[in-house]
């Protein structure tokens, strides 16, 4: 097996049981950017020195029977809107262009602690906003990969890094995870810390995970996850065995909305309808469901000033604060709704279901209608889970969301 290939889980125990240098894996992986990320455009930045020293004490440590944790010596990814110690954190602004924060956020932090290697940081759309980010879809590089955790998605399926840090105020972690035919985890709001992350909605902003399989994401979620003196919104819920967890298999219950696949292209009905048919036969109680009429209220929950003027104004000291202008919230969330309001256009659809990656000229005006999806259903603070169904020319990077843990992946993109 190629190192590139391997899974978070699989390395760290190979690591902890001395058949892999973390010197080897990064290598592997710098290799791999080197080779197709001129292509895909996944990283904003590739600490190469950084990351090899980091690699080499990682190695040290483990030839002397230390771990630090249970990711020590694997390698991640950070949306570029999390703060990293010494490393350019631009959010995908011109306005932020060389600044460097003194400190790493806390779920940066954390991983950190646990053994885990920083290998970069990874595009983003500008203040993890407005669509398109310079990214790829390594599926196909004529479509989008999703925002706005763009990078994160694109590195994690391009086998360039096992698993990525990107966030999600209303669909930007399940939606590219969708796209890249990934595994993407919302936790519920407050789960993971949101300090040291450039904000976009206080009371709706999420860390999110993207890997390529569940038990990478259960295993970054047992680190990351927790309370934080330096959140007044994290929970303060204990963090449980989320690994252990997964052992524990029950079948799941499905809500069916079928008033979604009204909206949906035929190849993207029938991949849906043929995984809804093997969680049937899995054993998965499936049932009929309907949204109540104030579903797309939960839009209103987001509470803050401008954000191009506030943003830009708090870049710098991204620790909660208490919401702000909630009427001009509300006004700037209207013409957001205005501005994808058609639910008919192609490649336009809604990320509470499946969807294909619409295929986006990156070096063209965008109609972001074609590639931001009007997922107000993960505007509200539960948790949403995405796992991938299918991949192919009809619905490319297709994925279910709130799915069930399923086998890993083996097809390669730009192999």
């Amino acid at each position: 097996m190629s190192l590139h290939t391997l899974d978070a889980i699989d390395a760290a125990r190979a690591i902890r049981e001395k058949v892999l240098s973390p010197v080897d894996l990064i290598e592997a992986l710098l290799e791999r950017i080197e080779r197709i990320d001129g292509r895909i455009q996944a990283w904003a930045l590739v600490d190469r020195e950084g990351a090899r020293r980091a690699a080499r004490q990682a190695a040290d440590e483990a030839a002397r029977g230390t771990f630090r944790g249970v990711l020590h010596g694997v390698p991640f990814g950070a949306k570029d809107i999390f703060y990293s110690a010494g490393l350019r954190t631009e959010a995908g602004s011109k306005t932020m262009a060389g600044f460097v924060p003194d400190y790493d956020a806390t779920s940066v932090a954390r991983l950190k602690a646990a053994g885990a290697i920083l290998l970069g940081k990874l595009h983003t759309t500008e203040f993890a906003t407005t669509d398109p980010a310079p990214t790829r879809n390594p599926w196909n590089l004529v479509c989008t990969p999703g925002g706005s955790s763009s990078g994160s998605a694109a590195a994690v399926a391009a086998r360039m890094v096992p698993l990525a840090f990107g966030t999600q105020t209303i669909g930007s972690n399940v939606r590219p995870a969708s796209y890249c035919g990934l595994v993407g985890l919302k936790p519920t709001f407050g789960r993971i810390s949101t300090r040291g992350v450039i904000p976009l909605s206080y009371t709706q902003d999420h860390v999110g995970l993207i890997a390529r399989c569940v038990e990478d994401i259960a295993l970054a979620l047992s680190v990351a996850a927790g309370r934080d003196p330096g959140d007044a919104s994290s929970s303060r819920v204990p963090v449980g065995d989320y690994v252990a967890a997964l052992t524990r298999r029950r079948a799941p219950r499905v809500g069916l909305l079928r008033e979604f696949f009204e909206r949906a292209t035929p190849e993207v009905t029938d991949v849906t309808g043929q995984a809804i048919n093997r969680l049937a036969r899995g054993g998965a109680d499936i049932e009929e469901a309907k949204l109540p009429p104030t579903f797309r209220a939960v839009a209103a929950a987001c509470e803050h000033g401008d954000p191009w003027g506030f943003l830009r104004a708090r870049a710098q000291d991204p620790a909660p604060v208490p919401p702000r202008d909630g009427p001009v919230a509300r006004a700037l969330r209207r013409a957001a709704d205005a501005d994808h309001a058609d639910p008919g256009a192609r490649g336009h659809g809604d990320g509470r279901r499946e969807l294909p990656a619409p295929v986006v000229d990156l070096g063209a005006a965008i109609d972001h209608r074609a590639v931001r999806p009007d997922e107000f259903g993960f505007a509200a603070g539960g948790p949403a889970h995405q796992r991938p169904v299918h991949r192919g020319a009809a619905a490319l990077g297709g994925g279910v969301v709130r799915g069930y843990p399923r086998p890993r992946v083996g097809a390669e993109p730009l192999a």
